[in-house]
């Protein structure tokens, strides 16, 4: 039996998890789970570095507990967010910035008077987002530009993975993310980074998923009483993990969401795909396990119902649960009011029940007078923007699916799951739900040699977790079929 830890960790929580793999069978143990978020601090939003750091020794202490002997560590998080380290001392230079931070709302003098949309995109194949790292380290070196002498950055899993005692290296699938890499020779694109004036010496190198970096700090050995643990690059971009643990079939073609905060819709291709058609449609060429690419899309997913939720909890007398807003869903008129989920008024945090009300007096709809009004919008008109970007996908890729796996925790919300199988009128296959912590800890197994490809830590997932099929009504289909022209038009 071998053993390994896999920290996953996301926009809204992180876990630790023990993962036993004997006999072609992967078991899982949570030893830790703690909470994640956004800091706001002198103006601006960051990343806690120094919690994160003690959360995870202190789920590398639980895990020790449980299971003495681990044959390695593995680390999973977000894409696109970094932490400048000093070079001579090895410590952090600032808190690292979060994603929705606002600084990066000035591309056009941070980055497209130097190279534009259309070049990036047809250099790197990267979606434009304004959070890509492209944008906020062009932000961040026009604010801070003394963060960047004597000094480099590593990605966000790799940060963390060199508190642990890990390598100055960053992983690849995690630096396909950052809109500066070249997905062909999956180098860093210094012509790129050259043109935007950041000093190349602040880059790390990129290493590949499925690698040994390092071995458990000495200092860290000795105050949990532990041996030298091998510390695994992963796919450390938790996308390519949960997309590494989709029990797809081994032949035919299939598409994937891997639905958390983010819900990330794509497929896996060989070589990257880029054209006028693609990055009209915000597909993006993001790195995976084997040498694959993750064709995919990024949606806004849970975290239109996360920042719904916070705000009911930080305004209400009474507490409201996820289960609750789902029954408030499911006794409200469907398709009555939609939003596009992509909408630039829903991407920072903040008051998201008034922006969803606001986004469909806008659009001419009406006004929404209850709140289930507003979770029903939320639910329908993911459905719906599901399915058309399938169909574009399909598309582009000439090619025909009949069925989604759909992986993380997002497969939690049985009613998505049902009514994305009303949209799209074929099978649902949801689970499993710590698909991002299976894929890292099956990498590290690779890694290992405990598990010889891709294809096979796809068989361990297949034979090791049950997932639930989600059958479409016909009429719910047909009512969806009504609606998907409007819904078409406000998601343009």
């Amino acid at each position: 039996m071998s053993s390994f830890l896999a920290f996953d960790l996301g926009a809204s929580s992180g876990r630790a998890m023990i993962g036993r793999l004997e006999n072609g069978r992967l078991s899982l143990t949570e030893v830790h789970r703690f909470a994640n978020g956004p800091t706001e601090k002198d103006g601006a939003i960051y990343w806690d570095y120094p919690q994160l750091c003690l959360e995870l020794k202190n789920g590398l202490r639980k895990a020790l507990a449980v299971e003495p002997e681990l044959d390695g560590i593995g680390i999973d998080t977000w894409g696109v967010d970094y932490v400048f380290f000093d070079k001579a001392t090895g410590k952090m230079r600032r808190w690292p910035y979060h994603y929705r931070d606002v600084r990066t709302d000035s591309p056009e003098t941070d980055v497209w008077n130097k190279i534009s949309k259309q070049e990036l995109y047809e250099r790197t194949g990267i979606q434009c987002m304004l959070l890509n790292t492209v944008y906020q380290l062009a932000a961040h070196h026009r604010m801070h530009p003394e963060d960047f002498k004597d000094s480099f950055f590593l990605t966000m899993p790799d940060a963390l993975a060199y508190y642990l005692g890990g390598e100055r290296t960053s992983e690849y699938t995690e630096c396909s993310t950052t809109n500066l890499l070249d997905p062909v020779g999956k180098e860093w694109d210094w012509e790129i980074i050259d043109r935007l004036g950041l000093p190349r010496d602040v880059f790390p190198e990129i290493v590949k998923p499925c690698t040994f970096s390092g071995t458990l700090s000495e200092e860290l050995q000795k105050e949990l009483g532990c041996g030298p643990v091998p510390i695994i690059k992963v796919g450390s971009h938790d996308t390519a993990s949960a997309v590494a643990a989709v029990p797809a079939p081994e032949s035919g073609s299939w598409a994937y969401i891997s639905a958390g905060t983010w819900a990330l819709l794509g497929a896996e291709i060989e070589k990257p795909f880029r054209n006028a058609d693609s990055e009209k449609n915000s597909f993006t060429n993001e790195g995976g396990l084997d040498g694959k690419i993750r064709f995919l899309s990024n949606i806004m997913g849970s975290w239109l119902f996360q920042e719904t939720r916070r705000i009911w909890n930080e305004t209400k007398p009474t507490p409201v649960s996820f289960a609750e807003m789902e029954q408030m869903a499911l006794s409200s008129e469907p398709c009555r009011f939609l939003i596009n989920p992509n909408d630039a008024s829903f991407v920072t945090p903040g008051d998201m029940p008034q922006r969803i009300i606001d986004f469909c007096e806008r659009t001419g709809q009406g006004k929404i007078t209850n709140d289930g009004e507003v979770v029903r919008a939320i639910y329908d008109s993911l459905a719906l923007y599901f399915r058309t970007k399938l169909n574009v996908l399909a598309q582009l890729l000439g090619t025909r699916y009949q069925c989604l796996n759909v992986v993380g925790g997002g497969t939690k919300d049985g009613l998505l799951m049902q009514l994305t199988a009303d949209a799209l009128n074929f099978p649902v296959v949801a689970g499993p739900v710590e698909a991002t912590a299976i894929g890292n800890l099956l990498a590290q197994a690779m890694a290992a040699g405990k598990v010889g490809s891709l294809a096979e830590a796809r068989r361990v997932v297949n034979s090791s977790f049950e997932v639930k099929t989600y059958v479409p009504d016909a009429a719910r289909h047909a009512f969806y079929n009504s609606q998907i022209e409007r819904f078409e038009k406000l998601a343009k």
